[in-house]
C-alpha cells in the first residue's frame, strides 16, 4: 500500500509539473517580450535614428551635428513617440546600409530619402511618405545635355544600392554608370568632367547645386523621370510602430510643424513647402 500511495504521489506531482509548463507556456507566448518601437520610445525615452550625412538640405553632418529636412522629420517623429531631440543617438547610413541597420537593430527608423518601394517591404516595414521626389540628372551648368533620353554613351555618377542606381541600370543600359557609396563622391567628378551626369532624386541634387562651392557650376535638368516617395524604415513586423508613426505625420501636417521642417531647411532656397497628402500614407504591414 506505501508503494501505491508513493507511485500516486509521484505521478501527481508529474502532472502538475507538466500543467505549469504549460501554463507557462501560455503566459509567455504571445510576443510580450518584443516591444517594437513604441515600447522602446516608452521605456527608454531614446531611439537611435539613421540619417544622411551628405546630403545638404536634407541631411548633413557638420562635426557632430545633423540638420536638414529629413533630420526635422525624425525628430517631430521621436517628438510624438515621447522622445526629445537631445535623446536621439543620429547614426549615419548609406543607401546600400539602410535595410541591414534595421534588421539588426542597428537602427530603431531611418529618415534619409528612402524611397518605399516592393522590394524593399519584403524587408522591413515603411511609414510615410512624407515627401514625393523625382529622378532627375546633375549636369554642369554650360551642358547641352536635356533629359535621360540623351543619356547612351554617357558617363553617370549615382550611389550604389539606391533606387537611381538600378533605373539607369534597368531603362538605360547604354549610359556607362559609376558607383560610389555616396553621391558627394560623384559631385568633383562632374566638375572636372569626369561624368556627364550625377542622378538622384531632384530635391538632393538641387541641394548640392545650392553649395557655396557649387553655385553658378551646375544645374538641374529638370525632367523628372520617375516618382520616389520618401518613407520612414523600420523593423518588417513593426506594424504598431508603422501606425504611430503615420498618426504623428498626420498630426504634423495639420498643425503646421511639416511647414516648418520645410521652411527651416529645404526652403531657404525658395521652393514652398509642399503639401503632405495623408490620404497616400502606407497601409501598415502590406507588401
Amino acid at each position: 500500500m506505501r508503494i501505491k500511495r508513493v507511485a500516486a504521489v509521484a505521478a501527481a506531482a508529474t502532472l502538475a509539473l507538466g500543467m505549469t509548463a504549460c501554463g507557462g507556456d501560455d503566459g509567455d507566448g504571445s510576443g510580450s517580450g518584443s516591444k517594437g518601437l513604441v515600447g522602446k520610445a516608452q521605456s527608454q525615452k531614446k531611439l537611435v535614428i539613421g540619417v544622411k550625412a551628405d546630403q545638404p538640405g536634407l541631411g548633413l553632418q557638420t562635426g557632430s551635428t545633423y540638420e536638414g529636412f529629413d533630420v526635422e522629420i525624425a525628430k517631430i517623429i521621436a517628438k510624438g513617440l515621447g522622445v526629445e531631440a537631445a535623446n536621439i543617438e543620429w547614426k549615419t547610413t548609406v543607401s546600400a546600409n539602410r535595410e541591414p541597420f534595421i534588421q539588426q537593430g542597428t537602427v530603431d527608423l531611418v529618415v534619409a530619402t528612402y524611397t518605399i518601394n516592393d522590394e524593399r517591404k519584403q524587408k522591413i516595414n515603411f511609414a510615410g511618405p512624407y515627401f514625393i521626389a523625382g529622378q532627375d540628372l546633375l549636369v554642369k551648368a554650360d551642358s547641352t545635355l536635356a533629359g535621360p533620353e540623351a543619356l547612351d554613351g554617357k558617363t553617370v555618377c549615382s550611389v550604389t544600392g539606391s533606387t537611381p542606381a538600378k533605373r539607369i541600370q534597368q531603362e538605360h543600359p547604354k549610359a556607362d554608370l559609376q558607383q560610389f557609396d555616396s553621391y558627394s563622391k560623384c559631385l568633383p567628378l562632374l566638375e572636372n568632367g569626369k561624368v556627364d551626369a550625377v542622378t538622384t532624386d531632384d530635391i538632393i541634387l538641387a541641394g548640392y547645386a545650392a553649395q557655396t562651392q557649387y553655385v553658378g557650376k551646375f544645374k538641374v535638368v529638370g525632367k523628372p523621370f520617375s516618382s520616389e516617395p520618401y518613407g520612414i524604415g523600420l523593423k518588417k513586423d513593426d506594424k504598431e510602430g508603422c501606425e504611430k508613426v503615420n498618426e504623428i505625420l498626420k498630426a504634423a501636417a495639420s498643425d503646421g510643424t511639416y511647414k516648418t521642417a520645410w521652411d527651416s531647411t529645404l526652403g531657404k532656397s525658395g521652393k514652398a513647402a509642399p503639401e503632405l497628402d495623408t490620404t497616400k500614407l502606407t497601409n501598415c504591414g502590406s507588401v
